[in-house]
C-alpha cells in the first residue's frame, strides 16, 4: 500500500480522505473496536473552524456566545460575549463515524481493533495480526505517539492531562454558555469548565500532572459538585480524559518514511488547548505533502511540513503558556482575573477567546508546483 494512517481520530480519517481522493492506497487502523469509546476531546469547534470546514451540521450542538471567567473565589465572573456564534459542541462520535464514511467513500479503508506494534523499513508489524508493507506512515496516534518514536521524529515533552464529565440536560431549561474557571488548587496551569450547548453539559478540568497531588479523578469530582454553570444530571454519565500537548507545534515532523498529524504532532494551541481547528489544518498540508513526496520521490517537498515554522508564528502564545503556568496560588488567580476586567484586559481576553488567530495558517505552504493538488 502507499500509505497506513495508524489511528483514526479526526486528524487521521481527515488525513486519510484527502490522501484517498488523491489516487493513493490508504489503510487506517486503531486500536479501538468502536470509535464512539475512548473519545478524549470535549469536541468543541470554534467559529474559524465552522466557517472554514465542512462540518456535519446534523452533529453540532447551538452556537454558544456567552463566556464567563471565574477566579477561585468563583465571584463577580468576567462576562465575554459575541455578537456571533463562537463555539459549538459536537458529539465526537458521530463527528468520527461521519469521518470515517468520507474516508471509505475515497477509497481509504479503515479497520479498527487492530493495534499498531512498531515499523521498520517499510515493514509495519500489529499485535495479533499479519503485517503489511507501506510506502509511507502517518502517526495519528495520539500525544504520547508511539509513530513518532519509531520513526525517529519529536516527541511530545509538555503535557496536560485533562478529564471530564459529560451529562444530558433537559432541553430548553438553560441557556447556552462557557464558563471557566481559573484556579490552580483543582487545574494548576490550565483551568475548570463548563461549557452547555442547551443539550449536554461537559464539566472538566485540566492541568500538569506534579500539580495535581490529590489526582485528577478526585479533582474532577470536587469541581463537578459545585461548578458554575452546571446544570443538575439528567441521565447517565460518561467519563472522558487524556493527555494533551501544549508545548506548541513539534519542529521535527516529518522524514522519507513517515510524518506527524493532529496530537500527535503537538497541533494544539498551547494557550488555549484546542486541538480541533488545528488538527484538521495540518492534515490538508500533511495530505498534500505527501502525496508531492510519494509522486515525485524528491524529499525536499518534505521540507515544507516543517514544525519550526509554524512556531515562529504563534510565539505569542508560547509565552502566554509559560505565564499561565506560573499561576500558582489562588491569590495570583485572584488578580489574573481581576486584570481582565478593566477594557484593556477584557479586549485581550476576547482576542484569545474570540479571535481567529488560534492556529498558524497553512494554506500558504499549499501554494506550491512540487505540492500534489487533488
Amino acid at each position: 500500500m502507499d500509505v497506513l494512517v495508524v489511528g483514526a481520530g479526526l486528524a487521521g480519517l481527515h488525513t486519510a480522505r484527502l490522501l484517498a481522493r488523491r489516487d493513493l492506497s490508504v489503510m487506517v487502523v486503531d486500536s479501538r473496536r468502536s470509535l464512539s469509546s475512548g473519545v478524549r476531546t470535549t469536541g468543541i469547534f470554534v467559529r474559524r473552524t465552522l466557517d472554514d470546514f465542512d462540518l456535519p451540521d446534523h452533529l453540532l450542538g447551538p452556537g454558544v456566545r456567552d463566556v464567563l471567567l471565574y477566579p477561585p473565589s468563583r465571584r463577580a465572573p468576567v462576562r465575554l460575549t459575541s455578537d456571533r456564534d463562537e463555539y459549538r459542541v459536537a458529539d465526537m462520535a458521530g463527528v468520527y463515524e461521519h469521518a470515517r464514511r468520507a474516508a471509505e467513500a475515497a477509497g481509504a479503508r479503515v479497520v479498527l481493533g487492530v493495534r499498531y506494534a512498531g515499523a521498520s523499513t517499510g515493514l509495519v508489524r500489529f499485535a495479533g495480526a499479519e503485517p503489511v508493507t507501506a510506502r509511507f506512515i502517518v502517526g495519528a496516534d495520539g500525544a504520547r505517539s508511539r509513530v513518532a518514536r519509531d520513526l525517529g521524529l519529536d516527541v511530545n515533552r509538555r503535557l496536560l492531562v485533562g478529564a471530564e464529565i459529560v451529562h444530558p440536560i433537559a432541553s430548553g431549561t438553560t441557556t447556552p454558555a462557557f464558563h471557566c474557571v481559573l484556579d490552580p488548587r483543582v487545574a494548576p496551569g490550565y483551568l475548570g469548565w463548563v461549557i452547555d450547548d442547551g443539550r449536554h453539559a461537559h464539566v472538566g478540568v485540566a492541568g500538569y500532572p506534579g500539580g495535581m497531588r490529590t489526582g485528577i479523578r478526585h479533582l474532577l469530582d470536587e469541581f463537578a459538585a459545585d461548578a458554575p454553570g452546571r446544570a443538575a444530571p439528567a441521565g447517565p454519565i460518561e467519563r472522558r480524559g487524556g493527555p494533551i500537548p501544549v508545548g506548541g507545534v513539534l519542529r521535527r515532523l516529518a522524514c522519507p518514511a513517515g510524518l506527524l498529524v493532529g496530537d500527535a504532532a503537538g497541533a494544539v494551541s498551547p494557550l488555549t488547548a484546542g486541538g480541533l481547528d488545528p488538527c484538521l489544518r495540518m492534515s490538508e498540508l500533511a495530505a498534500a505533502v505527501t502525496a508531492g513526496y510519494l509522486r515525485t520521490g524528491d524529499q525536499r517537498i518534505l521540507s515544507r511540513y516543517d514544525g519550526g515554522a509554524l512556531r515562529t508564528r504563534f510565539r505569542g502564545r508560547l509565552l502566554l503558556r509559560r505565564v499561565f503556568a506560573g499561576i500558582r496560588s489562588p491569590a495570583a488567580a485572584e488578580a489574573a482575573v481581576a486584570l481582565l476586567r478593566g477594557r484593556a484586559g477584557r479586549r485581550a481576553a476576547a482576542r484569545v477567546l474570540f479571535g481567529d488567530g488560534s492556529f498558524p495558517d497553512v494554506s500558504p505552504l499549499l501554494v506550491s508546483p512540487a505540492i500534489d493538488h487533488p
